[in-house]
């Protein structure tokens, strides 16, 4: 059985990117093999990562009480990272807003991004992946045309999750669905949606062969 982590990083219910979640959910439904478990992390109580994650710690291993704040930082990245843990394969679907992800999408990656964990450093001071095991899935939406030479430098949202996932803990990606231009082309907004769509199916029955 292929454990399977959709990270579902868009509340909004009409966002694209939604739709490309909700699509995935629907087609790998009838992929066998697979375990599908869903990490909203809009749903999630995810602090954001700061010293009050530390101060738990500290609090934790001497028994002390902690604050609630603390409390809801240790639970964070203790459920972040068991869920990351568990995974063979990793589906990422979510936005471009503003040039990069999502705040509460950089709260799990702040929460899975440390070394002992996700990499470490060798006696030569280079960086290690640990995740070389698992595999990972972009499922993307950006209303504008980012893939043009003179956008692509500003996207922060794709390359940034290739930059974390596949560069520093690792993971090997085995598909990427991108959905641009909806947004900067309405008249054909409904055929670049139905099109991505489409490619979103294609990538959740292509898991059959990582279970095979």
């Amino acid at each position: 059985m292929t454990n399977v982590l959709v990270v579902k990083a868009n509340n909004r219910p009409d966002g694209v990117s939604t739709k490309m979640y909700e699509t995935f959910m629907a087609e790998v439904a009838n992929v066998q093999g697979v375990n599908v478990t869903t990490f909203d992390v809009f749903e999630e109580n995810m602090p954001y990562f700061g010293q009050e994650l530390f101060n738990a710690f500290g609090k934790a291993q001497a028994g002390e009480e902690l604050s609630a704040i603390e409390a809801g930082s240790l639970a964070a990245f203790n459920k972040s990272r068991e869920a990351l843990t568990a995974a063979d394969v990793v589906v990422f679907a979510f936005p471009l807003w503003n040039l990069t992800i999502p705040a509460a999408l950089q709260s799990f990656i702040d929460y899975t991004y440390g070394a002992g964990y996700s990499f470490k450093y060798n006696e030569q001071g280079q960086l290690v992946s640990l995740m070389t095991d698992k595999k990972y899935i972009v499922l993307n939406a950006r209303g504008g045309i980012y893939s043009s030479p003179e956008a692509a430098p500003s996207e922060m949202s794709v390359n940034y999750i290739n930059a974390v996932i596949g560069g520093v803990y690792g993971m090997e990606k085995i598909d990427e669905v991108i959905i641009e231009g909806h947004a900067s082309n309405p008249a054909g907004a409904e055929q670049i949606i139905s099109d991505g769509l489409e490619k979103v199916k294609a990538a959740a029955k292509n898991l059959a062969k990582v279970t095979a």
